[in-house]
């Protein structure tokens, strides 16, 4: 997703359903190998991971695979699920049919039993959700003991990017327009304050190990020039990363 939305379709009370059934094969085209994702979300998620070679990492949220892959390929033992069954096709045909790919939603209780993984990665998903009370919790539970959550999520300053009047301190449901590969879609989301965050994270048993705001690789100014021309210092302000330990 890029970083600043291609057009603010404003802050909303009307629900937006993210179907990205309708545009899973779009959007996996486009983030590829795109700025935001291929060379600044991804590689952040695999640093923040360090060495995982041996681990059993469930990908929440898991897409068409791309952070999957990543992790198996320095060694992750891998399984994920997504509420897209488009995406998860996706994933299946990308890692193939020996991984663990389930179609589930992360509002719901999970279909893994207590302490299954040694790490969890939750990337561009809990921003989509309103009440983090219920996913937080499934999330703890399926870790074991010690184990790690990563998150990602839409950096809390972008809706004031975006949306200069409306309260920070808010919980705000917003929408906005994106076009991915060449076809349109509508993302809604839930804006909540860093300290509303971080405040989730310790109700649900964790400890804030790491809050991250992380350049993009070397090679983004040759790849991308001129987006990253607008930055002179080679950082911009686009996603929110929490490596957090389960109590």
């Amino acid at each position: 997703m890029p970083a600043i939305p291609e057009s603010s379709a404003g802050v909303t009370d009307v629900a937006v359903e993210n179907d990205y059934d309708s545009f899973a094969e779009a959007y996996t085209v486009e983030n590829e190998t795109s700025l935001i994702n291929a060379y600044y979300a991804r590689p952040a998620i695999v640093d923040l991971a360090g060495d995982v070679a041996g681990r059993r990492i469930l990908d929440a949220g898991c897409g068409a695979g791309a952070v999957s892959v990543a992790l198996r390929d320095r060694g992750a033992v891998v399984s994920g699920f997504d509420r897209s069954a488009k995406m998860v096709e996706l994933a299946r045909q990308r890692l193939g049919e020996d991984v663990d790919l389930r179609v589930a939603d992360i509002g719901k209780p999970l279909p893994y039993p207590d302490g299954a993984f040694d790490d969890v990665v939750a990337a561009l998903v809990l921003h989509y959700l309103e009440d983090w009370t219920g996913p937080l919790a499934e999330l703890r539970r399926v870790l074991k003991p010690g184990g790690r959550l990563i998150v990602v999520v839409n950096h809390p300053i972008i809706l004031k990017m975006v949306h200069r009047e409306t309260d920070y301190f808010a919980t705000t449901k917003w929408s906005d327009e994106y076009d991915f590969n060449g076809q349109k879609a509508v993302l809604t989301y839930w804006h909540r304050p860093l300290h509303a965050m971080t405040d989730a994270f310790t109700a649900a048993g964790f400890r804030t190990a790491v809050i991250s705001e992380p350049l993009p690789v070397p090679e983004a100014r040759e790849l991308f020039p001129d987006e990253m021309a607008r930055f002179p210092s080679g950082a911009f302000l686009s996603f929110l990363f929490f490596a957090l330990e389960a109590v």
